[in-house]
C-alpha cells in the first residue's frame, strides 16, 4: 500500500510540473490555461492556503483538493500539448533541477489571509475587545470625557488578573 501511495505522490509531482509547462505552451487553450495557472500557482507556492498544522483541514487541500484539480485540468488539455509538456516535465525531473517556486502565488495567498483576518476583525473585533475588557471602565469613561489625551486599557495577564494600563 505504501508503494502505491509513493507512486501516486510522485505522479502528482510530475503532473504538477506538467501543468507548469502547459501554462507556458503556446497551443494551450485559454480556459484550461487560466485554471492551470491558479492550480500551478498554489502547487508551487511555498505557503498553503490552509496551513497543515490545522487538524484535518490542513491536509484536505494537499490530499484531496489539489489532486482532483490537477486531474480535471489535465483532462481539459489537448493531447498533443499534454504529451509535449509531460516530456518536458520528465526531462526536468531527470536533470534533478529543483522544483520551481512561485513567489507571486505565495504573496497572493498571504494577501488572502490578510483579507480574511481584516474581515474577521471588522466583523468581530469589537466583541473580542469587549470580551477581554479592553474597553474603558466607569472612572475611565469620566476621565475620557474630561481629558481626551489618555484612556485606560484593562489587559488580562498570565495570572488571570486584569491590570489597568493608562494609554497616552
Amino acid at each position: 500500500m505504501w508503494q502505491k501511495l509513493k507512486r501516486w505522490a510522485r505522479a502528482l509531482k510530475n503532473d504538477g510540473l506538467t501543468l507548469w509547462f502547459c501554462c507556458k505552451h503556446p497551443d494551450m487553450p485559454l480556459l484550461p490555461k487560466i485554471f492551470a495557472l491558479l492550480v500551478v500557482g498554489y502547487f508551487l507556492s511555498p505557503i498553503d492556503l490552509i496551513p497543515d498544522f490545522i487538524p484535518v483541514l490542513g491536509y484536505v487541500d494537499d490530499l484531496i483538493l489539489l489532486p482532483v484539480c490537477v486531474y480535471l485540468i489535465l483532462r481539459m488539455v489537448p493531447p498533443p500539448v499534454l504529451a509535449d509538456c509531460r516530456q518536458q516535465a520528465a526531462t526536468w525531473i531527470e536533470s534533478r533541477q529543483p522544483k520551481p517556486r512561485s513567489i507571486v502565488a505565495a504573496i497572493v495567498i498571504m494577501l488572502l489571509w490578510l483579507l480574511f483576518f481584516a474581515w474577521l476583525w471588522q466583523r468581530y473585533g469589537a466583541q473580542v475587545l469587549q470580551h477581554f475588557g479592553a474597553g474603558q471602565d466607569a472612572a475611565g469613561a469620566d476621565r475620557a470625557k474630561n481629558s481626551s489625551t489618555s484612556s485606560i486599557l484593562r489587559v488580562p495577564f498570565i495570572d488571570g488578573r486584569l491590570r489597568k494600563i493608562r494609554l497616552p
